[in-house]
């Protein structure tokens, strides 16, 4: 997108004279792209933009700034896309806005990660079949689900489930397939703990950014929940999870509840944090590295305790 906004500390002066911007109109129409803006944003003259022409008034009804954003046709989800520093977002989740990345470098840089993945997937395909292929197509599906089209995925109570199925479910069900030869659905059962945490990874976000969902349209599972109710299934979430860990590794890997108590003693200060945080705009830069931290912990103690037996045997 390109900006063209008011000088910098504008919005801070009229915030010390006391007349700061309190209400705001935007307007948004079809435009085509200048040659002048088309080289700008890396498209084709005469292709069809996005013009958003942004009116701020004080508390006396006077206009008082004005923004005209330009953005290309095929960016998705424009609203949950639009961080500033006031939603509390750490300058790594926004990196071509804090960090001044030429975006052109960075479609480079995407298109080589693909360009990688796609070579290493050629390999697996060789070696396994086409059923990770399979599963990679369905997973990619869900991922363009996600963020495009008038109702995307991103914008329903659906969000956090999905994202945990795909990310939490499928990479590992393709992983088993390609290393055995064989697709056996069970492994989703193993998969339910990476499930439960790829999806509260989401939830912590969702939870967290609550009073911006909802002016935006946004119906996320914590907007339905409401806040409070929110956190407290958030906190059953994390048990479930912890449980089940628990339970498979008591069902497929006996051996491996040895390390079970040393799992719990490193993951009860950081799910104690976890669950003093009130999940607020202010505390989502805390909240986030959080969740991060318990996936990690809880991860490694549960693919430890389900190669312990192989450990055991391979000591014997």
């Amino acid at each position: 997108c390109i900006f063209q906004m008011p000088c910098p500390g504008a919005l801070e002066y009229l915030e010390s004279i006391g007349k700061p911007i309190v209400r705001a109109l935007q307007h948004l129409q079809a435009i085509n792209a200048s040659d002048e803006f088309a080289k700008l944003v890396g498209i084709a003259p005469g292709t069809a933009m996005l013009l958003m022409t942004r009116v701020g008034y004080t508390a006396d009804n006077t206009p008082i700034e004005i923004t005209d954003t330009y953005c290309r046709n095929d960016y998705y989800d424009f609203v949950k896309g639009s961080d500033s520093a006031d939603d509390y977002v750490d300058p790594s989740d926004a990196v071509l806005v804090y960090n001044d990345v030429d975006p052109k470098a960075a479609l480079k840089l995407a298109i080589g990660m693909l360009v990688c993945a796609f070579a290493l997937g050629i390999y697996a395909i060789v070696k396994a079949g086409f059923v990770p292929l399979v599963i990679a197509l369905i997973g990619a599906l869900f991922v363009v689900l996600y963020s495009a089209g008038k109702s995307p995925i991103s914008y329903l109570p659906l969000g956090e489930a999905v994202s945990g199925i795909v990310m939490g479910g499928l990479i590992p069900l393709a992983v088993y397939q390609v290393v055995t030869g064989k697709l056996d659905f069970a492994m989703l059962l193993l998969a339910i703990p990476t499930i439960i945490g790829v999806g509260l990874i989401m939830f912590t976000n969702n939870t967290c950014d609550i009073e911006r969902d909802v002016p935006s349209g946004r119906k996320t599972l914590p907007v339905l929940l409401g806040r409070d109710a929110a956190v407290r299934w958030y906190h059953i979430a994390v048990i479930v999870w912890i449980v089940d860990i628990i339970i498979n590794v008591a069902v497929v890997a006996k051996p491996g509840l040895i390390v079970v108590p040393f799992m719990l003693l490193a993951a009860y200060p950081l799910v104690k944090a976890l669950f003093a945080n009130p999940m607020t705009p202010e505390r989502r830069l805390q909240a986030m590295p959080q969740i991060l931290s318990v996936n990690i912990v809880l991860g490694a103690f549960y693919c430890a305790a389900l190669l312990a037996p192989a450990t055991v045997t391979l000591v014997l």
